[in-house]
């Protein structure tokens, strides 16, 4: 492959919703530009950027695939992205190092549920876009209203349509390219005569790309006073200022299947989308934040955005070139980890070939084999002149299980598996739960765990079973409670001899545990003091009515007796432990269970819906805020109640719901529901 400079790059994320044509599409753009000899299929398993095996038994993306597309000079790295909700995090890293969003809409159904929360993620990096009316030749497509549901579902932006379909459906013939009134037909996008038909509509819509395009550059807007009209050039100029100000929209048509109008797509990006040259980027340096010139001469700055691990391949590193020129062998530092790093042979990914090359200049985008350090995120520049680049901004998962292993060789392999699942995907987490005693492996979705399960079994040959996560209940008191105890054990030579006597009073939540000694007259030795606490301790770790942690509780140790002879550590540390269950049981004790606040976000069509199902599910609502023709309904929910709420809002809002999650404080748990975890506690204990 040619080596390309800055300024004729374009880095482009194909987002959207699932089964809108993104890969389809990709493949279109290979072949057209003869990268490929012939075009995947998706249905057959063979597409470029769907090539892991859960992609192809899926039929759907699950990751980003990165495919280099070179036209009349000029390299577009095309990122395809999944369109499945639970795989957002791969559009949220496609979308950090890309320079413009392409967001594909099916030219039958409209905005979507995937396009309404990919455009949402592209607005929060504030991306350059522009929107593709994709499948043109499907039954039932129709470009004026896919045009209509875009200018409807996202009223605040203006929206320009660059080009206009000749036909649709099985009729489709062509496009015509609004910037030059010309009509380019069939797969080979032939030069031809605009219909007569259109030729009125294309002279409108041709005027309202002039003025967009003048308003664009003061120059251009001088010149459209002046003569009423501008060239081409101009005209693809003055446009490409309005898509990096974001003024307007454009829109643009296709069908991918067919091939009709891919050649005049990819000349309109080539023209139109920004070059990294176009935006300049930030970093934090020993100086502050500074802004540079993504060019060849500034300093040395490649962003992670992904990494896949392979027991085969090995770890892949993907990176983004931000300033200066990434050379194969070059020794690179990474501020996070503190250590420097060797960049071995640089190679531009196509799907999973590797294209090795030399180089890559600022703005470029590249991948490298075996760095043991790098984590998607991490920054890797010159040590000399340290700088670090924001990485991608991912949600917090949404949805656990709990992880069993299914054998005893999966036992030793399973903590290090769901680590190198997890570097790969950092919308995965998972975390040994000490209450619980359980591993959980959290994502956005029961799809997305199923994907990550599988890929351990495939991938790295440890199989799992998962299960609904135990709550990770608490045990505290709410009232003082106190308690004597006396260890007395004779069985010949020395004996054991220990009296305690305790209070336990409860604490401020998240206080946690206070120890204090009121012994005086020495009636027990200040010697045994630490005895006592570590007979406490091993109390608060196994709970006493249900098991669990015991939490915000103060002990008072104000009373006891001791022998001469037979009083000892092991002995207090016993009596300890005893009179500090008893008095527990005295002081009024509760379960605490986790309480989460949840903002949903749902169309207000289904409002009603979901706020009747929070009722039913322990929710204290506490506000609610209108945004365009979206409801956010922020409430205070136990985590006992909302487990599966990720599959049971799609349900209940046809998948147009989406929510956020964050942990909030325990709460106590109701007294009939107590009852219940703390029997069901006692038979799990019984069957152990």
């Amino acid at each position: 492959m040619k080596e390309y400079a800055t300024q004729n790059l374009r880095n482009i994320a194909l987002i959207g919703h699932g089964s809108a044509g993104k890969t389809t599409l990709t493949e279109a753009m290979l072949f057209a530009s003869r990268a490929t000899k012939r075009r995947g299929k998706v249905e057959e398993g063979n597409t470029v950027t769907d090539f892991d095996d859960e992609e192809i038994r899926r039929g759907i993306s699950l990751s980003l695939g990165v495919a280099p597309v070179e036209w009349k000079g000029c390299k577009i790295n095309v990122i395809d992205t999944p369109g499945y909700t639970d795989f957002v995090g791969e559009v949220v890293s496609a979308l950090r190092v890309a320079d413009i969003a392409l967001t594909v809409i099916d030219a039958a159904s409209g905005v979507e549920v995937g396009t309404e929360l990919t455009w949402v993620y592209a607005q929060n990096e504030n991306a350059p876009r522009m929107v593709l009316i994709n499948k043109m030749d499907r039954e039932n497509a129709n470009f004026e209203a896919a045009l209509n549901s875009l200018r409807e579902n996202f009223p605040d932006v203006d929206f320009l349509p660059l080009v206009l379909p000749i036909g649709a459906e099985s009729n489709l013939q062509g496009v015509v390219n609004l910037l030059d009134k010309k009509a380019y037909l069939g797969e080979k996008g032939e030069a031809g005569e605009v219909p007569a038909n259109l030729v009125d509509q294309v002279e409108e819509l041709h005027m309202s790309i002039v003025e967009a395009a003048a308003e664009g550059d003061d120059e251009l807007m001088m010149k459209y006073f002046d003569e009423g009209d501008l060239e081409p050039d101009e005209i693809a100029a003055g446009l490409r200022q309005t898509i990096l100000k974001r003024t307007f929209i454009p829109v643009l048509a296709v069908s991918g299947g067919t091939m009709i109008g891919v050649r005049v797509l990819l000349d309109l990006l080539v023209k139109l989308a920004p070059s990294p040259a176009d935006q300049p980027f930030k970093a934090e340096t020993v100086e502050g934040e500074v802004e540079y010139a993504t060019s060849d001469d500034s300093p040395l700055g490649l962003l992670v955005f992904k990494t896949t691990a392979d027991p085969y391949v090995g770890k892949l590193t993907y990176f983004r070139v931000y300033g200066g020129i990434a050379n194969s062998g070059d020794t690179l530092y990474n501020p996070r980890a503190r250590e420097e790093e060797r960049l071995g042979q640089i190679f531009i990914m196509r799907g999973k070939e590797q294209i090795n090359v030399d180089l890559l200049h600022a703005g470029d985008i590249g991948a490298v084999a075996k760095m043991s350090e790098a984590l998607t995120g991490d920054t890797l520049c010159d040590k000399g002149k340290p700088l670090t680049l924001r990485g991608p901004l991912f949600p917090n998962p949404l949805y656990s299980v709990a992880v069993y292993p299914k054998t005893k060789g999966d036992t030793a392999k399973m903590g290090t598996t769901l680590s190198r699942i997890c570097e790969e995907d950092p919308t995965l987490q998972w975390s040994r739960e000490a209450s619980t005693h359980e591993v959980l492996l959290a994502g956005m979705g029961d799809a997305h765990i199923d994907t990550a399960v599988r890929r351990m079994q495939g991938r790295f040959g440890v199989n799992v079973e998962t299960h609904i996560p135990k709550i990770p209940y608490r045990e505290t008191v709410t009232a003082n409670g106190d308690a004597q105890y006396r260890h007395k054990k004779q069985s010949g030579g020395a004996g054991q001899f220990a009296e305690v006597h305790m209070r336990v009073e409860p604490l401020e939540r998240n206080t946690g545990f206070e120890y204090t000694w009121e012994v005086v007259g020495g009636r027990i030795s200040s010697s045994f003091q630490p005895s006592i606490e570590k007979g406490v301790k091993s109390v608060l770790e196994q709970g006493v009515i249900a098991g669990y942690h015991i939490v915000d509780v103060k002990v008072a140790v104000y009373d006891g007796k001791e022998h001469p002879v037979d009083s000892k550590d092991i002995a207090f540390q016993i009596a300890g432990r005893e009179a500090f269950k008893v008095a527990f049981r005295n002081a009024r004790p509760v379960l605490l269970e986790p309480m989460y606040i949840f903002a949903v976000t749902v169309p207000d069509e289904f409002t009603g819906d979901v706020m009747s199902d929070l009722n039913t599910r322990r929710a204290r609502v506490q506000g609610m805020d209108q945004q365009g023709n979206k409801s956010i309904i922020t409430a205070l929910a136990p985590l006992a109640e909302m487990q599966q709420y990720a599959t049971n809002l799609r349900a209940i809002t046809q998948g147009r719901g989406i929510y956020t999650m964050e942990f909030s404080h325990y709460d106590p748990v109701p007294t009939h529901l107590a009852e219940q975890v703390i029997a069901q506690a006692k038979a799990d204990q019984e069957e152990e």
